[in-house]
């Protein structure tokens, strides 16, 4: 993960948390993250979605030694504790020991080499499966916010597209009123937009994160950490108020005349103008976290599955939910309260004092809307649920499966990946989720003669002509892993030592094949196809139909392309070969040899090769000018399955529906 956050004049880059703390930390299933905030004297981590980390931390560079070019009255910031970190209020069930690394100007760079463009730099795009975190509908549309400036929309509930955010912020809450989208988040971030597609980010004059927003009575109002409150009458221009409380703010909302916002500690505030606010009694110390008005009553829902409602906003009564699970978010419609919490808890009542669970997915969520005759719940790993009465629910996709292939043709990306899915963009940043004519898994796509073609599991063959529209082909096979095109000839080839051959995509002859070892990978360059596999296969074909092995003394080799006179082949264990012709091989150092780094695809572009990979939740993209000298690079992101080149820019993807660019 990494964030970057001002302090005085000096930028901090590059916060790094070793992955067993990030899994302890998650506790309950909610997606780790966390957001940091400065001063002079101190430091506050706050774990996302909920819980806050408090920590002792010695600002010191990758050596040990004191930290330079970093202002502050001195080199250590003192919160609490010595060297160790506590979560509240669940998480880690005892103070754990905390390795995390602040670099200064010039950190977040390269290990290994330096220089700049394609392949040198990346940046996370989302296709979706990042942690959404509120959702609001107006004017015909549902727009769901999360983290890195996750910003979906959908017209139905049910296909959804990801739009261009103006910022890498965790977006935590989102409204819509007088004609205009409001997303708040992180570092102060606000954004508006007319018609949830175009966004522009707004100045709120703060740094504190905003967890909530809400509008009423002609004012946006938006609360958040330190017990903030910023006013505005157009989305715009914002005016900090006067708050009673010290506490993190985490919901607001308008009622009857009325804003109500909660908070941590049993916080309830109450405010007619949104300007002058009155702390009330709730009667609990638990977090509060969302806040619904229907019916002529105020709901409030919490950890510890504490529901609160009051008529007036102002005397609150306790009742019972029936859950044990944290409560995140609630809302009103259609005559039934619904409320959404943690392990995919779902709570209805037609009234605010009886609850009634219901059946969800599993995953943590954290916001609920309802428009168009439809309840809308969002959550954890891009979790998207859709109800028409609150009771039966259906989960939708936003895009966040494992993504395997990814190709360019025609002034389209394409990228596949488990659950049939398929999403496509025509610049790499915005990604569109399309109909699948099958579940299957998803294994590679390729562009050729006009037409997408997709392989994978269960013998699986699609082909569209756009991208948008596909059609499932027969192809009678094994799992297929890999599909190029060159020649004339589509090329798909698969478990078993599966090669398979076709002229249009549609109708496909299977040919002998000189090995039963599954085959993972194939290209076409010099006139030659290329294919690959495990226990360092090698095969080589100049039409695609007769077929002669080569030996390469290597171990499992996952994927191969081909560029500038040069055949570059990845695999396990790091591994990296090279050949001019397709028969001599030779193997090269990748400086990531070792059982945990795998290399898993290898594309060729504006004179440079690129290979990914990674293990579990860490990745690995190395670059190289001729396939001889590789040069690690970072991006910090899931394990990456496949890239390619296209437009002018790199395009990988991989697990947890992680899509990088570059440049």
């Amino acid at each position: 993960m990494q964030r970057k956050t001002r302090i005085g004049s000096s930028w901090l880059m590059g916060l790094l948390v070793s992955l067993s703390l990030l899994l302890a930390a998650c506790g309950g299933g909610t997606t780790p993250g966390f957001t940091i905030s400065f001063n002079s004297t101190g430091l506050t981590v706050q774990q996302r979605p909920r819980g806050t980390l408090q920590l002792a931390l010695p600002l010191v560079d990758r050596s040990g030694n004191p930290a330079s070019g970093i202002t502050l009255s001195s080199t250590h910031i003192s919160v609490t504790g010595s060297g160790q970190v506590r979560t509240t209020p669940e998480g880690l069930p005892k103070a754990t020991n905390l390795n995390l690394t602040v670099s200064a100007p010039g950190g977040g760079g390269s290990r290994g080499g330096s220089g700049s463009g394609a392949g040198t730099t990346w940046t996370s795009r989302t296709s979706q499966g990042n942690a959404l975190f509120g959702v609001a509908y107006g004017n015909g549309l549902f727009v769901a916010v999360g983290d890195n400036g996750t910003i979906l929309t959908s017209r139905d509930g049910v296909s959804w597209t990801q739009q261009t955010s103006p910022t890498s912020d965790w977006l935590m809450g989102a409204t819509y009123g007088n004609g205009l989208f409001v997303a708040v988040g992180d570092n102060g971030t606000i954004l508006t937009s007319r018609n949830g597609v175009s966004w522009t980010r707004r100045n709120s004059a703060t740094f504190n994160p905003l967890n909530g927003v809400a509008y009423g009575n002609g004012t946006f109002v938006a609360v958040g950490w330190d017990g903030i409150i910023l006013t505005s009458t157009d989305g715009v221009s914002w005016t900090q108020q006067t708050s009673p409380t010290s506490d993190w703010l985490r919901g607001v909302t308008y009622g009857n005349g009325l804003f109500v916002a909660v908070g941590d500690n049993g916080t309830i505030l109450t405010s007619r103008d949104g300007v002058s606010w009155t702390r009330r009694t709730s009667g609990t110390f638990n977090p509060l976290n969302g806040v619904a008005y229907g019916n002529g009553l105020f709901v409030v829902v919490g950890d510890d599955s504490i529901i609160l409602t009051s008529r007036n906003g102002v005397s609150w009564t306790r009742r019972t939910s029936g859950t044990g699970n944290r409560l995140f978010g609630v809302t009103h419609a259609n005559g039934l309260f619904v409320a959404v919490g943690n392990r995919g808890t779902i709570l209805t009542s037609p009234n605010g004092v009886g609850w009634t669970e219901r059946t969800s997915g599993g995953n943590p969520l954290h916001g609920v809307a309802y428009g168009n005759g439809l309840f809308v719940a969002v959550g954890d790993y891009g979790t998207i649920l859709t109800s028409p009465n609150g009771v039966g629910w259906t989960e939708r996709t936003s895009g966040g499966n494992p993504l395997h292939g990814v190709a360019y043709g025609n002034g389209t990306f394409v990228a596949v990946g488990n659950g049939g899915t398929i999403l496509t963009s025509p610049d790499g940043m915005g990604w569109t989720w399309q109909i699948s004519p099958t579940s299957d898994w998803l294994r590679d796509v390729a562009y050729g003669n006009g037409l997408f073609v997709v392989v994978g599991s269960g013998n699986a063959i699609l082909t569209s002509p756009d991208g948008v529209n596909w059609t499932a082909r027969t192809s009678r096979s094994d799992t297929l892993n890999g599909v190029t095109y060159g020649n004339g000839l589509f090329v798909a080839v698969g478990d078993n030592g599966t090669i398979l051959t076709s002229r249009d995509g549609v109708s496909w002859t299977k040919r002998n094949s000189p090995t039963r070892d599954r085959l993972n990978g194939v290209t076409y360059g010099n006139g030659l196809f290329v294919a690959v596999g495990n226990r360092g296969t090698i095969l080589t074909s100049r039409d695609g139909v007769n077929w002669t092995a080569r030996t390469s003394r290597s171990n499992t080799l996952n994927s191969v392309t081909y560029g500038n006179g040069l055949f570059v082949v990845v695999g396990g264990f790091g591994a990296i070969l090279t050949s001019p012709n397709g028969v001599n091989w030779t193997e090269r150092t990748s400086r990531t040899t070792g059982t945990s780094n795998q290399l898993f695809g290898v594309a060729y572009g504006n004179g440079t090769f690129v290979a990914v990979g990674g293990f579990f939740f860490a990745n690995i993209i190395l670059t190289s000018p001729d396939g001889v000298n590789w040069t690690e690079r970072t991006s910090r992101s899931n394990t990456l399955n496949s890239v390619t080149y296209g437009k002018g820019l790199f395009v990988a993807v991989g697990n947890g529906g992680t899509i990088l660019t570059s440049p």
